[in-house]
């Protein structure tokens, strides 16, 4: 997994892209094809705010999160990566197929 990680008005520390790091691991553990992450991590006034967009077997999934910490932000973030993968694998599995192996014609 590539990981690209960018801040808008905010310094990337070396904690900072551990944690990021650490968090978005559990994205690729549920799905293998992850092959690139782009994390942007802003800052304005109290809002700060976490986007990543991943791509995922050559289709891409984009999520954003908006807190007043940058962790707790980092961390919904995560989550919500983590779901919309989740939700990209289960479409790729016909689930139907298995039901018409159990049909039986005649």
């Amino acid at each position: 997994m590539q990981l690209d990680i960018t801040g808008h008005h905010v310094d990337i520390t070396v904690p900072l892209r551990e944690y990021v790091t650490n968090k978005l691991e559990k994205v690729e553990r549920h799905f293998d094809l992850v092959t690139d992450v782009h994390c942007i991590l802003t800052v304005e006034k109290l809002r700060h705010k976490a986007e990543a967009t991943v791509s995922v077997n050559g289709v891409k999934v984009y999520a954003d999160a908006t807190e007043e910490d940058m962790y707790v932000a980092i961390d919904r973030l995560s989550d919500k990566l983590d779901r919309r993968v989740r939700k990209h694998k289960e479409k790729l599995v016909d689930h139907h197929a298995r039901d018409a192996n159990k049909r039986t014609y005649g």
